[in-house]
């Protein structure tokens, strides 16, 4: 029986046909190229907004923390905590937060008092603390300034 071949199917004179194993042409491959390259062109943006906008939520979370248990260590002992690392010694933490932007828990800025709170304290003691990135947010402002 004789066939005569139209595109991907090879068609036989009684009207049947049969498929022939040929693969992709370079025109569908490349179709799918590019649909692959159109979608991740918009997709890796989003990707890495999503990415920084998790970092500047954990920033946040953070800052609150230390912030609080400075205002809790201060309460408790009387003054400002001297160091962040007495968090830990006292108890209040089991570790120093990692900066979400430096990726260390050593970089933070500490803000000190103008003045000791009370008499038994030799030297100011931390009022507030920053990142210690000198990155800016998606807002526009640096992380230091947070």
């Amino acid at each position: 029986m004789e066939s005569a071949s139209i595109g991907r199917f090879a068609y036989r004179h009684d009207g049947k046909s049969t498929t022939r194993p040929e693969g992709f042409s370079l025109l569908e491959m490349m179709m799918v190229v590019t649909l692959i390259l159109i979608v991740t062109s918009i997709a890796a943006p989003i990707y890495t907004t999503c990415a920084v906008r998790a970092r500047e939520a954990v920033l946040r979370d953070d800052l609150f923390t230390l912030r609080a248990l400075i205002d809790q260590f201060t309460r408790d002992n009387g003054r400002a905590p001297a160091r962040l690392e007495e968090f830990v010694e006292k108890g209040y933490l089991g570790r120093l937060p990692t900066d979400p932007f430096t990726g260390s828990n050593e970089t933070w800025q500490e803000v000190r008092e103008a003045a000791a709170l009370s008499p038994e304290q030799s030297a100011p003691g931390i009022a507030d603390v920053h990142s210690g990135s000198n990155l800016v947010s998606l807002e526009g402002t640096p992380y230091s300034s947070w």
